[in-house]
């Protein structure tokens, strides 16, 4: 009996479905993702060959090449506790779109006084504006009470964040929730300028300072 002879032909997958999923996807990350908002300030830091990262919890205080300081907070609940406890200090008062606002926000540089007209600004309008930071004098230092009230809320998120790790099983390190003090100085300032800021820190007993540097290779 003759061979049935089957007609070869190549194999075909049908990618319509893989190409929809993508799309998917892609519109999933667009809608969910938090862009981050601009910097009100760029600064070229000095280089080094550290490897490590920075971490969650971050207050982070920048001074750029004219000695302006700048602070953020990496939570937004962390933020809004800082701003109402600050605004409580200083009694300059915030509507809560703007307590919204500045949660949000990148680093911001300006005095108490000049903060809500600074949070109403758009990004590039903060690149802008004219003013002198933050202020860390000796007759008005208001870094020291942003750092202050900064770790107290960071403090607060960090063991919030803690108990939820803790109730999902996680079994995490107390430490690693901790706030981390980050300072991030551009290569052109005056060492000055740093090293009120790092006297401000110690001046509150928070010696875990950090600072951040451009990469650079190690030596061979």
């Amino acid at each position: 009996m003759p061979k049935i002879k089957v007609p070869k032909h190549s194999p075909s997958i049908d990618m319509t479905p893989m190409v929809d999923l993508a799309f998917l996807l892609v519109t999933f990350f667009m809608l969910a993702a938090n862009f981050r908002s601009n910097e009100p300030v760029d600064v070229e830091t000095p280089s080094s060959i550290s490897d490590k990262i920075i971490p969650e919890n971050v207050l982070l205080v920048t001074i750029d090449k004219g000695g302006r300081i700048f602070v953020n907070l990496s939570h937004t609940e962390a933020r809004k506790e800082m701003l109402q406890n600050m605004s409580a200090k200083y009694k300059v008062a915030f509507t809560e779109k703007q307590i919204e606002a500045f949660a949000g926000m990148s680093s911001f540089g300006c005095s108490m006084q000049e903060l809500p007209k600074y949070i109403e600004m758009s990004g590039e309008e903060r690149k802008q504006f004219n003013t002198i930071g933050i202020p860390a004098d000796t007759t008005n230092n208001q870094l020291k009470d942003w750092i202050f009230y900064g770790n107290i809320a960071a403090l607060n998120t960090g063991k919030t964040k803690y108990e939820e790790a803790s109730l999902n099983g996680l079994n995490p390190e107390i430490n690693d929730f901790k706030p981390k003090f980050i300072l991030k100085v551009d290569g052109k300032a005056v060492y000055l300028h740093a090293q009120n800021v790092i006297n401000t820190f110690r001046d509150l007993n928070l010696n875990n300072l950090n600072f951040i540097t451009s990469a650079e290779q190690a030596p061979q």
